[in-house]
């Protein structure tokens, strides 16, 4: 398909009042005995005998359609009888093709010339930059097809990447956070500036030192130089991002404000590039050396004021909203473990169905390793043979394949009702989901049997977005509005069905901590299987804001971090199944719709990775972490679940047998194992292979 110029000729001359020959147009071939079509605002004929020509009657002369997939001569074609789609068939001894006009005439008109190509050969992707400035990558793993990553518009990029600096506060003029769209090139004189990328060339940043890098580690980040016509770019292909610009126009000694060409090569022995450009208007040819190092220790953001860690590293201040949690367990430590020994019975287990909960170290060093799995556990009393034969567990695989294999699939709700999320306990064995109608069900994790049932109380002026315990369960979360509360709890275990309705669990107010700005919260997010003082919150304005309950105050605010308000953060919160690296525990997810996931570190700030691939344009999707760290799932509209690799920007599998959009995801902690949730109410399993 292409958009042919000049093939038609007009006719001004008039023969009569009543007749008018619009255009005429000379085919090479004759088409006396072909079948002509016309619809009520479309012609069809054959063009140079295999071309079909399409010719609209409100378009100008010159936007002709022409369609090619024939080998031989066109001998018939007609128009389908719905407006929309606009269907034509065309056909010819070799072939007869049916053709969706709108589709066709959306591809011409996106299409621009190919202007540069790269292949990163450590992350085996394919970059290709056109004229309009859009970057196309794709995946040359074989096992992947050849599938495409991500499609990014440059003039977008730069202008988050500058919004970014001028909320840090390193741009010097607010103008630099808005990408003009003409360019200055005399007095008077004004011509639009677009962003053809022009030449993509390899950017290796660990050639120079990490100190030069900043918050940007330079070991495992893959970028790539971008020349345009206005300045050059590093780009980060892991995340999407703009990692450095540089506009020709901000230096007064470059005699080349636009470019019409580019050439660009790293130099190893001075960790220097050198850029040879040619301008768009004149015959200038110039060489630039620039320093890789002082280009990007001068456009990263800033270093953190203090260090963020989800694991503590240090103890509890007495002056902390959480002192009162701690204070309580130590003073009720010694006396309950005396009680416990004096019945010889099996204690209590936490909400979390942990047995045991190693802590991150308050009254002794932080531990390295944060959970050790245990394979042996005994009873402490004498329960019954299945109670003790349910706590020998066998600690979950690091190495384990990704559960895709279908499992059974049941329905959450008799009428279809949304799964909004899902949560397995902490031991693996109840799979509990939050339905639209208000009610909480809890089901066992093969989803057999006849599920518990909850109903909730209408408690706060706003909805809660979110809800959780935290910090092993001494408190609970939540978010309404602006803010979020912190609650200490006592829930009524009391079995007395004659005074059932005296509510005997209660709730106090320990603190609450508002947004910047004070915007409304769209998720929430905190460990609860080791001691923690971080929470993450969402807000409406596309933040993602850090908080610490050990200052009690805000500590950070990631500004700009989607496109659109995040509408989950999922941590990396691992498993008492398994063992990560203490480190591992910063990592966390974020989703917006339209947007895809994003992977960030705590401990920069910054995004990791970008993961697109997977539809969600319209529902907010839900995603997970698997509990060995390395999977990271994701519900979509086109009623599959993704898991992707922490390592690779594209997925890895693509899980069918959905009814309708799925919209919660779900990682076992103790086995291989994945719940997912659709829009029509209906729970599936996926067990490893």
């Amino acid at each position: 398909m292409e958009n042919p110029q000049d093939i038609f000729s007009s006719n001004g001359g008039c023969l009569s009042d009543t007749v008018t020959e619009k255009y005429l147009v000379e085919s090479k071939e004759s088409v006396s005995h072909v079948q002509l079509a016309c619809s009520m605002q479309d012609c069809a004929f054959p063009l140079d005998g295999t071309e079909l020509c399409i010719w609209n009657t409100k378009s100008p002369s010159h936007q002709l359609l022409i369609l090619r997939g024939h080998h031989q001569p066109i001998t018939a074609m007609a128009f389908g009888n719905k407006v929309n789609p606009l269907l034509i068939c065309s056909a010819s001894p070799d072939y007869v093709i049916m053709w969706n006009l709108d589709e066709c005439r959306e591809k011409v008109l996106q299409a621009y010339p190919l202007l540069s190509l790269f292949i990163d050969a450590e992350s085996r992707q394919l970059v290709t930059g056109c004229a309009d400035g859009q970057l196309w990558i794709f995946s040359l793993m074989d096992e992947h097809h050849y599938r495409r990553v991500a499609r990014v518009d440059l003039r977008k990029k730069t202008e988050t990447f500058s919004m970014r600096r001028l909320k840090s506060g390193l741009c010097s003029r607010p103008e630099e956070s808005q990408l003009l769209s003409t360019s200055v090139l005399g007095k008077g004189e004004q011509v639009e500036v677009t962003f053809p990328i022009l030449r993509l060339a390899p950017c290796d940043l660990s050639l120079i030192p990490n100190s030069a890098c900043g918050c940007l580690s330079s070991e495992n980040t893959q970028c790539v130089w971008i020349g345009s016509s206005v300045g050059l770019f590093i780009f980060n292909l892991a995340n999407l991002e703009v990692e450095a610009a540089l506009y020709y126009r901000d230096f007064q000694s470059l005699s080349i404000p636009l470019a019409g060409s580019c050439a660009l090569r790293n130099r190893t022995t001075d960790h220097k590039t050198l850029c040879l450009l040619a301008s768009l208007f004149d015959g200038k040819i110039a060489v630039l050396e620039i320093d890789l190092a002082a280009l990007v220790r001068a456009q990263q953001c800033p270093g953190l004021r203090q260090s963020l860690s989800v694991p503590a590293s240090s103890c509890v201040l007495p002056t902390s909203p959480l002192y009162l949690g701690v204070a309580k367990e130590k003073s009720t430590k010694a006396a309950s473990e005396r009680r416990c020994a004096a019945r010889n019975v099996m204690k209590d287990q936490r909400l979390v169905f942990h047995s045991k909960v190693k802590s991150s170290g308050y009254v002794s060093a932080p531990h390295v390793t944060m959970f050790s799995p245990k394979t042996n556990i005994k009873s402490e009393g004498k329960g019954s043979s299945r109670r003790r034969s349910s706590c020998a567990r066998e600690p979950y695989p690091v190495e384990c394949a990704v559960p895709t294999k279908p499992g059974p699939q049941v329905a959450a709700a008799p009428a279809c009702t949304r799964v909004c999320c899902l949560q397995y306990s902490g031991d693996g064995q109840w799979l509990a989901c939050g339905l639209s109608n208000h009610l909480s069900l809890v089901f066992g994790a093969s989803l057999t049997g006849t599920p518990a049932v909850f109903s909730g109380r209408d408690m706060f002026s706003k909805p809660i977005q979110s809800a959780q315990f935290y910090y092993i369960d001494a408190f609970i979360l939540l978010s309404s509005g602006p803010e979020f509360q912190l609650l200490k709890y006592h829930i009524d275990t009391c079995k007395d069905e004659m005074k059932r309705y005296k509510q005997k669990s209660k709730s106090k107010l320990i603190c609450r901590l508002s947004t910047t700005g004070a915007v409304d919260m769209t998720s929430l997010s905190a460990a609860n299987d080791f001691y923690s003082h971080i929470v993450l919150a969402a807000g409406r304005n596309r933040t993602v804001e850090v908080f610490d309950l050990n200052a009690g105050c805000s500590a950070a605010v990631i500004a700009e971090a989607h496109s659109r308000p995040v509408h989950q953060i999922c941590q990396n919160k691992g498993s008492s199944f398994t063992t990560q690296q203490p480190q591992a525990y910063n990592l966390f997810l974020t989703t917006a719709i339209g947007d895809g996931m994003r992977l960030w570190d705590l401990r920069t700030l910054r995004c990791e990775r970008h993961f697109e691939g997977h539809p969600s344009r319209g529902y907010p999707c839900g995603i997970a972490f698997s509990p060995c760290g390395r999977f990271a799932a994701c519900g979509a509209e086109d009623r599959h679940a993704y898991v992707y690799e922490m390592g690779s920007s594209t997925f890895s599998h693509r899980l069918a047998g959905h009814t309708d959009t799925v919209t919660a995801v779900a990682f076992n902690p103790s086995m291989p194992q994945l719940a997912t949730a659709t829009l029509d109410g209906k729970l599936q399993l996926f067990l490893a292979e």
